[in-house]
């Protein structure tokens, strides 16, 4: 079934707000299945999401692990000894993350990179209230993405390498971008629906 970009964009969004508020036990299963049904359908974004965010994941762990007082988790270290309080924050808050960076490669898989514009320039809609152009967002927008594809197809280059791609001149860019718009359908408030029902249950 086909939904509407801005409503599969939103229902991320809004299943990275539910994940906030999930016991551990809860949020376990529920990462749980998010990462298998990632791993069966978007394993190849997943694995880059995750390569390209293992350092802030790791340095997650340890922040939480070590600034959190607590029972020591190692007594023979002393205050060198990670806290078993900061270390169970810490898995909670990685979790959430890991089932976030899932949920994101599920919809990176679902959208390419047209679609995902198009679907941020519907839900920029209400900039237009204070002043901010959407048209020019969604342009940036393109724009970024198109920086960070050049910087991926780098990857074997030298982080200069890369931040001096960022400074060339594209000239294959072109300067009109043309956006193909979709329709809402009975399908897309059916699903934005559900996952707003879902974050008003975890609030209760």
């Amino acid at each position: 079934m086909k939904f509407h970009p801005a409503a599969q964009i939103l229902t991320w969004c809004l299943l990275v707000a539910i994940m906030q508020f999930l016991t551990l036990e809860i949020l376990l299963v529920a990462a749980g299945f998010v990462l298998l049904f990632a791993l069966l359908r978007s394993a190849h974004k997943l694995m880059q999401l995750l390569r390209r965010t293992r350092w802030i994941m790791l340095s997650l762990l340890l922040i939480y692990a070590y600034s959190t007082p607590g029972q020591p988790l190692l007594d023979a270290l002393g205050m060198f000894s990670p806290s078993r309080e900061g270390l169970s924050d810490g898995v909670l808050q990685l979790t959430r993350l890991l089932a976030a960076l899932a949920g994101l490669a599920i919809l990176l898989a679902r959208l390419h990179r047209q679609q995902l514009i198009a679907g941020l320039y519907t839900l920029f809609a209400p900039l237009r209230l204070i002043g901010v152009s959407r048209e020019r967002v969604a342009v940036r927008l393109a724009l970024t993405l198109h920086y960070a594809e050049v910087a991926m197809l780098r990857e074997t280059h030298t982080w200069q390498d890369n931040l001096r791609s960022l400074f060339e001149s594209h000239d294959g860019i072109s300067k009109q971008m043309e956006l193909t718009l979709y329709r809402f359908g009975i399908q897309d408030g059916l699903l934005v629906g559900f996952a707003l029902l879902l974050l008003l249950e975890t609030l209760r």
